[in-house]
C-alpha cells in the first residue's frame, strides 16, 4: 500500500545514543582507610530486565566459567507512542541539493514525534554499588540530557533529541533461604524524545515560474503574466538582464544567480 522500501535505522539510532550515555561508568571498592582499592568498569547491554533476572536464578553464585558479571547496567526499549503535542505541519519538507547533481533536488516530509519509553536497570551484588552509579546518572538529568544526533545521512539531518528521566525504582529481590544470592535493581524510566522520518525522494530544480493574473470579474481571460527565471552571466555575476544571462538550463541551483522578471500585461488585449 505504502509503496518503496525504505529504512533510515532512527529506532536503532536511538538506542545506540541512549546506551552511550552510560557507557562511561565505573564503581569504587575503597578499604578501612579510606584509599581506592579497585575500579571496576560497569558493562552495558541491551536487554530485557527478566533476561538478567532468569540468569541470576540458574547461577546465583556464578561459578560457572562463562558468567554474568556485576555490577552490570541493562537497558531495553518498552514502548513506541505518538507525540501528538511536537507533531509539525504535514505539508512542511526538508529540502536538499546534493553535490553529485545539483539539478536533483532531494526532499522529505517533516518528521513524525514519537516518545521512545526505555528502561534502564541497575544490576547490583550490594547497596553501595548501586548508589555509586545511581550518583553518577541523576546529576544529568534536570530531568532532561539532551544529545546532537545525526539521524538521516542522505539530507544530512541532524537534531537536539532530548532524553527525559520520568522515575527512577528500587527493588530488592531476594527469593530462598540466607545462603541464597539475592539481586538489588535500580530501575531508571526514561523517555526519547525522537521523530520518524519518511522516504527520500528527488525531483527536478523549478528554474522557472509563471503566474497568470486573471480579471476578478472574468476569470476566463487572463490580465497579466508574471514570467521569473534565474539570470546568471558567463562569468558568473547575477543579473537580472535577460539578454545577458546563459539559458536557464546551464544555471546550477548553487550557483549565485539573479532574478530575471518579465510582466506581459493585458494579454488578451482591451
Amino acid at each position: 500500500m505504502f509503496g518503496n522500501q525504505f529504512y533510515h535505522q532512527t529506532l536503532r539510532r536511538y538506542v545506540i545514543m541512549f546506551g552511550n550515555l552510560f557507557n562511561d561508568i565505573t564503581v569504587a571498592r575503597i578499604n578501612t582507610s579510606g584509599q581506592v582499592v579497585q575500579r571496576i568498569g560497569v558493562p552495558v547491554a541491551y536487554g530485557p530486565k527478566q533476561k538478567f533476572l532468569v540468569r541470576l536464578a540458574q547461577d546465583p553464585n556464578f561459578e560457572r566459567e562463562v558468567a554474568i558479571q556485576l555490577p552490570r547496567i541493562g537497558f531495553e526499549i518498552t514502548g513506541v507512542n505518538y507525540a501528538p503535542e511536537r507533531k509539525l505541519a504535514s505539508t512542511q519538507r526538508n529540502v536538499r541539493i546534493t553535490a553529485a547533481d545539483d539539478k536533483q533536488l532531494l526532499n522529505q516530509y517533516v518528521p513524525v514525534p514519537y516518545d521512545v519509553n526505555m528502561q534502564l536497570n541497575i544490576y547490583v551484588k550490594n547497596a553501595d554499588d548501586g548508589t555509586q552509579i545511581l550518583e553518577q546518572i541523576l546529576p544529568y538529568f534536570t530531568p532532561e540530557w539532551t544529545t546532537t544526533l545525526r539521524l538521516i545521512d542522505e539530507m544530512d539531518i541532524k537534531m537536539d533529541i532530548p532524553t527525559v528521566l520520568q522515575s527512577t525504582n528500587f527493588e530488592d529481590v531476594y527469593e530462598g533461604d540466607f545462603d541464597t544470592r539475592r539481586a538489588i535493581i535500580w530501575s531508571l524510566d526514561f523517555v526519547v524524545k525522537g521523530y520518524i522520518y519518511g522516504p527520500v525522494r528527488s525531483t527536478g530544480i523549478i528554474n522557472r515560474s509563471i503566474i497568470r493574473v486573471s480579471d476578478e470579474i472574468d476569470t476566463r481571460n487572463d490580465v497579466a503574466t508574471v514570467d521569473v527565471t534565474p539570470g546568471l552571466t558567463a562569468q558568473g555575476v547575477a543579473t537580472a538582464n535577460s539578454a545577458a544571462t546563459i539559458p536557464r538550463g546551464s544555471i546550477s541551483a548553487n550557483d549565485d544567480f539573479g532574478f530575471i522578471t518579465s510582466i506581459d500585461e493585458d494579454v488578451f488585449g482591451s
